[in-house]
C-alpha cells in the first residue's frame, strides 16, 4: 500500500469581516464562513513540524481581514489560498467562502477558489 495524497481541512471557520461592494456594506462587519481543503506532501509525519497546522487557516484569514475593508469574497479567498501556497508543504488548496447575509432568499452565496503550485 502507498499513500496517494494527504488532505488537511478546516470546515465552518466563522469570522467577521468588513466586506462588500455596496454602500450598505461599508462601515460594518458581516459574518463569513470559511472552508479550506489543503493537499500536502505524502512524506512521513512524526510531529506537527512535519505537517500543516490547520490553525494557520484562521490566522491567515484574520490577518488579511485586519488590513481593512475587502471588496469581494473572491479576493479574500485568493489571498488566503496564496498565503497557504507559500508554505513549502502545501501542494494545492481549495478555499470556499460563504457570505450568509449576501442574499435574503438563498441559504448560501459565496465562492470557491482552487490553486496549486
Amino acid at each position: 500500500m502507498s499513500l496517494k495524497s494527504r488532505k488537511i481541512f478546516v470546515r465552518g471557520l466563522k469570522v467577521e469581516a468588513a466586506i462588500g461592494i455596496y454602500d450598505h456594506e461599508h462601515g460594518r462587519t458581516q459574518p463569513l464562513i470559511i472552508d479550506a481543503v489543503i493537499t500536502v506532501g505524502t512524506h512521513p509525519i512524526h510531529g506537527l513540524k512535519d505537517t500543516l497546522n490547520y490553525e494557520l487557516v484562521g490566522q491567515f484569514a484574520r490577518d488579511i481581514i485586519a488590513r481593512g475593508h475587502i471588496k469581494l469574497v473572491e479576493s479574500l479567498a485568493e489571498d488566503i489560498a496564496t498565503h497557504l501556497l507559500e508554505l513549502a508543504i502545501v501542494r494545492s488548496v481549495e478555499v470556499t467562502i460563504n457570505k450568509p447575509e449576501a442574499l435574503s432568499d438563498a441559504d448560501q452565496a459565496g465562492c470557491t477558489v482552487v490553486m496549486e503550485r
